[in-house]
């Protein structure tokens, strides 16, 4: 059988492929006196509230499990919209909204709707790896341009301009990022939308976990600068509905009708009953419960990344949004005679029990110095990640 080129340009998603080995692993070792602690994916340990989970269970006693329009429930939309003015003091329409089967299918359909073979889109080093990939699939060409710590693991707009060519396209960029926990300072994400309007370009950005920021300063959407940036949401994170698969994306308007008849010819709709389970999420009491949770995901990496740091796994830049920490082992690799970020996920998977992400998912920069921790699960886990960290490291 022939293989696309197209899918065979696209590589494993490493960060399934250690969860793999390390699920095969804690069922190997069995030993109930150090369970394995998955710290490796940014899933919350959170699920969906009560009244989610009671709008789901309706939905299906009563029937509402039928189609819905291509661009999801109006209802919904309508929710959305609303959340966003009273979140953000933000004015969105409803009919500038479109619900989807999850945040990757408005990035795949953003990319078959805007990008061309050949054309290329920036993106910084490190991000998340399967952006790149939607690009990819669309027979486009991901750039990655290399970040530092020194601007937080972000594109600047001065990079933007400079690495901006005839075949350029736009930016895909995330805020907060996924492997980071870093947001683009509000004024540098101005510049660099302004570099892109002046080019005729796209400015993609990637919010699904703005509502989980920290910090005022940086919890601000994109969307504000005008309507042609296109946003990109989800249910999955501070909504707690991972599995449910469902998100939406906010788009200039001649864009809605282009992704409604894409949604039609490729999902249909998105799952009904996720739908209506998820205008539960925005009553009042689902609300209070996410902004606790969101308090505990704070207190997470307020003891998290200290205690990565006085272990010699340095946090460069204070995640203030998402649940990861982007630490430099390469300190602890020359301290155990390790290679690199690689090898030292598994030492740690295997010696210690924990379960970690190596860099090389995110990019070539900085993927064999760094690892990736999710602080998404409960403290008590997150403490023993640290003693046995701790015991490792000792020797």
């Amino acid at each position: 059988m022939q293989i696309s080129r197209r899918a065979q340009a696209i590589e494993p998603f490493y960060v399934m492929e250690v969860a793999k080995a390390a699920s095969a692993l804690a069922e190997q070792v069995q030993d109930s006196a150090r369970p394995m602690v998955f710290l490796n994916i940014g899933e919350p340990d959170f699920t969906a509230p009560p009244l989610v989970q009671e709008a789901a269970a309706r939905a299906i006693s009563t029937g509402l499990s039928q189609y819905t329009q291509a661009t999801g429930l109006p209802a919904l939309r309508e929710r959305i919209s609303h959340w966003y003015r009273q979140r953000f003091g933000l004015d969105i329409p409803a009919s500038r909204i479109v619900v989807t089967a999850g945040a990757s299918a408005a990035l795949q359909m953003a990319c078959l709707a805007l990008l061309d073979a050949g054309d290329e889109v920036l993106m910084p080093d490190p991000s998340y790896p399967c952006n790149r990939h939607f690009v990819s699939a669309a027979d486009a060409r991901a750039i990655l341009l290399p970040t530092t710590a020194g601007q937080r693991f972000q594109l600047s707009a001065d990079q933007v301009q400079d690495a901006w060519g005839p075949k350029t396209r736009g930016v895909l960029l995330a805020s907060p990022s996924n492997p980071t926990g870093s947001s683009i300072d509000p004024a540098e994400m101005a510049r660099i939308h302004q570099v892109v309007q002046a080019r005729g370009g796209i400015s993609l950005v990637d919010e699904i976990y703005l509502p989980l920021s920290y910090d005022a300063h940086f919890g601000r959407s994109a969307l504000s600068l005008d309507e042609s940036v296109i946003s990109i949401n989800s249910f999955s994170k501070y909504f707690n509905m991972t599995g449910w698969r469902l998100g939406w994306m906010v788009l200039p308007p001649a864009l809605v009708p282009v992704i409604e008849r894409l949604a039609q010819n490729l999902f249909i709709c998105p799952s009904a009953i996720a739908q209506h389970a998820a205008l539960a999420c925005f009553e009042d009491e689902s609300i209070a419960l996410y902004e606790s949770r969101r308090q505990a995901f704070a207190q997470r990496r307020d003891y998290f990344v200290p205690a990565l740091n006085a272990l010699g796994l340095s946090v460069p830049v204070m995640p203030d949004g998402a649940f990861y920490a982007w630490a430099d082992c390469t300190e602890a690799c020359t301290r155990l005679g390790i290679k690199d970020s690689w090898d030292f996920s598994f030492a740690v998977m295997e010696q210690a029990h924990v379960a970690i992400t190596p860099g090389r998912d995110f990019g070539p920069a900085h993927g064999a110095q760094f690892v990736r921790f999710s602080t998404a699960s409960s403290m008590e886990q997150l403490h023993t990640a640290i003693e046995r960290l701790r015991a490792m490291l000792a020797g």
